[in-house]
């Protein structure tokens, strides 16, 4: 009987691991013929291409999985942002309170 995790590893290697050597090649292809004709770069090897794209995921884009319409695991569950709904509910004498130990703990802007 199949465990949910080993599904999960199957549909990585499956689906992801192909997809990242596919993206890999675009970026060694495109390096290589487009970057070295414009720009004095070097080309780059296939595997530095693979660290190159990790690298710009790592420091752009984070690995965050699933698609442009899904909401991060904070909003709830009518979407928004939770914190503006606990500022609107907060009274006069608790925005007050919290906008003093917002700035006791350093930070200049509630």
């Amino acid at each position: 009987m199949r465990t949910p995790h080993r599904r999960r590893r199957f549909v990585f290697l499956l689906f992801i691991l192909p997809a990242l050597l596919v993206f890999t090649f675009l970026v060694y292809w495109l390096w290589n013929n487009v970057l070295v004709a414009v720009v004095p770069v070097k080309p780059v090897t296939y595997w530095q291409a693979m660290g190159l794209l990790i690298l710009s995921r790592i420091l752009l884009g984070g690995f965050k999985f699933g698609g442009p319409g899904r909401q991060p695991p904070f909003n709830g569950p009518g979407g928004g942002i939770p914190w503006r709904e606990k500022w609107r509910q907060m009274s006069e004498e608790e925005r007050a309170k919290f906008k003093n130990e917002w700035r006791r703990r350093g930070h200049n802007n509630p």
